[in-house]
């Protein structure tokens, strides 16, 4: 999978630091948890937390692979609907050496 959203610490224009990529939040409040039936499979978008399921706040990541060892820990909110052939090119690593930056996001959702 593929994680971002750590504004805290993975801003790569203000404050990227590696070591501590993925570790923070914004300065909302964290989300309580909620845990919908639907699977981790390739391409869906999870929220991501620490341990305390109680925490996801602007981090998220997506899956490469189906991932269902997540079913029903970790929230699924989105799907990637078109694309998929760029996340597959997205770097690999813990973390990877030359991350990939998101320059542009487009949000779809139903009115």
């Amino acid at each position: 999978m593929a994680q971002t959203g750590d504004v805290e610490h993975a801003n790569m224009e203000s404050g990227w630091n590696a070591r501590r990529a993925g570790t923070g939040g914004s300065d909302l409040p964290d989300l309580p948890a909620e845990f919908s039936k639907l699977p981790h499979d390739r391409g869906t978008l999870g929220a991501a937390r620490s341990q305390n399921p109680n925490s996801a706040n602007s981090q998220f990541f997506i899956n490469f692979k189906d991932n269902h060892f997540l079913n029903g820990q970790y929230t699924v909110y989105g799907r990637v609907i078109s694309g998929m052939e760029h996340v597959d090119k997205i770097q690999r690593g813990e973390p990877p050496m030359n991350p990939d930056r998101m320059i542009s996001v487009k949000v779809a959702a139903d009115v």
